[in-house]
C-alpha cells in the first residue's frame, strides 16, 4: 500500500517561512515525478509545483514561481516545499502527490495523494 506522509505544517505568521516535506513508501517510486497541490475549504485542489524523478525538471503554477520552491534529492522518495513571505491566502491543506508522469497541473493526472496537511497563515 502507497503512502505519502507531509509534515511541517502548522500556524505561521505572515511574512515567515516553512518548510514542508513528504516522504513516500509502500512501493519504489523510481522514475515518478512528486509534488503539491492545496485545497481550500470550498474550492479544487489547486497545483503548486512539480518535480521529476531526478530533480532536472520542476513546474510551478504562474503563482507560485517566486515564494515556492520544490525540491528532492535526486532519486528519492522524498519532496520538499519551502514557502516564503508566507501571506494568510497561502492558508490551505496542502497535499504531496506522486505519478509517473511529472508535472501536470490538475489533479486528476496525479495517482497517489497524502493525507494532506495543514498551513495557516496568521496575519
Amino acid at each position: 500500500q502507497v503512502h505519502l506522509v507531509e509534515s511541517g505544517g502548522g500556524l505561521v505568521q505572515a511574512g515567515g517561512s516553512l518548510n514542508l516535506s513528504c516522504s513516500a513508501s509502500g512501493r519504489t517510486f523510481e522514475n515518478y515525478g512528486m509534488g503539491w497541490f492545496r485545497q481550500v475549504p470550498g474550492r479544487g485542489r489547486e497545483f503548486v509545483a512539480g518535480i521529476s524523478w531526478t530533480g532536472a525538471r520542476t513546474e510551478y503554477a504562474d503563482s507560485k514561481k517566486d515564494r515556492f520552491l520544490v525540491s528532492r534529492v535526486r532519486g528519492s522518495s522524498a519532496v520538499s516545499l519551502q514557502i516564503s513571505s508566507l501571506r494568510p491566502e497561502d492558508t490551505a491543506k496542502y497535499y504531496c502527490v506522486a505519478d509517473r508522469v511529472c508535472c501536470r497541473d490538475y489533479p486528476g493526472a496525479w495517482t497517489d495523494w497524502g493525507q494532506g496537511i495543514q498551513v495557516t497563515v496568521s496575519s
